[in-house]
């Protein structure tokens, strides 16, 4: 089972699984393409969209887990 951390960028995630994209949208994460969110770590976003970054892993990890 794949599993990410805070440090994972978006890029990776994205390519990890695919369906992980709507929690992103949820923290109105929209650009997902964006060449700037592709680098970007989970952590970086879940600052940026004024989310807990523990919470953000916590719910991708569980989706993955699926």
């Amino acid at each position: 089972m794949a599993q990410v951390t805070k440090e994972t960028k978006i890029g990776e995630l994205l390519q990890l699984d695919k369906d992980v994209s709507p929690i992103l949208f949820s923290i109105g994460m929209h650009c997902l393409g964006c060449p700037a969110s592709q680098g970007e770590s989970i952590e970086e976003a879940a600052m940026v969209h004024g989310v807990d970054a523990d919470e953000l892993v916590n719910a991708i990890n569980q989706k993955l887990a699926e």
